[in-house]
């Protein structure tokens, strides 16, 4: 019997060893393009076109002063910021709320606009950028940044995310105690709803960040001046500029300082989004 229960013992040790050992290559391996990148911004583009290196070069400075000469990068972030933190916003409040609605409530056309929601996940948002600039001539929006945040209040795949998350995790019986108590219905999704829902908020906030800050074909469309571009397609320029060879080292560098904000951003909410999990688990 002990030497059943050494084996089995034994056994599941063997099986974490694996698993923690499997866990730490895909850890390296999604970390690698990370690296990579790094020690590119140290390089020349001589360097990089010639030969593939993991060791750090001297050219950081002279890269970062190739860097500057196009690309304002203080103002690019500062534009980006402008554009991604309202959008992500405005998407997870008025999802979660949309989200809130059709999964419990009960109205003759929930099964239609639930419908409509689907099929508009499956049309590319590419098919709609030549009627969607022309309105936004029509209205006077070009050159401004409300085309790139007030869509945000419909995203049509993070509804349709939390919707799921919403009849998988909130239980009807709080949605009728509260209105038995008297509560009013925002008041409910306000401090019942929203904080059940905000593991799967936090989730879909940080994919909608990074899709706002990577934003390139829309940005690069609306807007035409060079005070009002966005981190991405400021990065662009210097790809565009004289010299492709010398500016790529500077390429790296400008790609490596515009993920900062997201790894920023991704280790806040991912926290937020395991501590949220673990209090879930412990009260169930």
């Amino acid at each position: 019997m002990q030497d059943q229960t050494m084996d089995s013992k034994t056994h599941d040790r063997l099986m974490k060893g694996l698993l923690y050992f499997a866990l730490g290559l895909l850890a390296v391996a999604s970390f690698f393009p990370f690296y990579l990148m790094i020690i590119n911004s140290t390089r020349t583009g001589v360097e990089i076109s010639r030969s593939f290196s993991v060791i750090p070069r001297g050219h950081l400075v002279e890269n970062y002063k190739q860097l500057i000469k196009y690309v304002d990068i203080p103002r690019g972030i500062f534009n980006s910021i402008l554009v991604s933190v309202p959008a992500t916003l405005l998407t997870a409040y008025f999802s979660a709320l949309t989200a809130y609605g059709l999964a419990f409530y009960k109205f003759k056309a929930n099964k239609v606009v639930f419908g409509a929601i689907l099929v508009f996940m499956m049309i590319p948002g590419q098919l709609s950028l030549i009627g969607f600039y022309q309105l936004c001539t029509k209205l006077h929006l070009v050159n401004t940044y409300i085309p790139l945040i007030v869509p945000a209040v419909a995203s049509p795949g993070t509804v349709f995310f939390l919707r799921q998350y919403a009849l998988s995790t909130v239980q009807t019986t709080l949605i009728e105690a509260a209105r038995i108590d008297g509560a009013p219905e925002l008041y409910t999704f306000h401090r019942i709803i929203f904080p059940i829902l905000s593991p799967g908020i936090a989730t879909m906030g940080i994919m909608t960040f990074i899709g706002n800050w990577n934003s390139y074909l829309l940005p690069m469309i609306i807007l035409n001046k060079t005070d009002k571009f966005t981190l991405p397609v400021m990065v662009s320029t210097l790809r565009s500029a004289t010299d492709l060879q010398q500016n790529q080292g500077a390429t790296y560098l400008a790609v490596a300082i515009s993920v900062i904000p997201i790894v920023l951003v991704f280790s806040f909410f991912s926290r937020y989004i395991i501590s949220s999990i673990s209090a879930g688990a412990v009260k169930g």
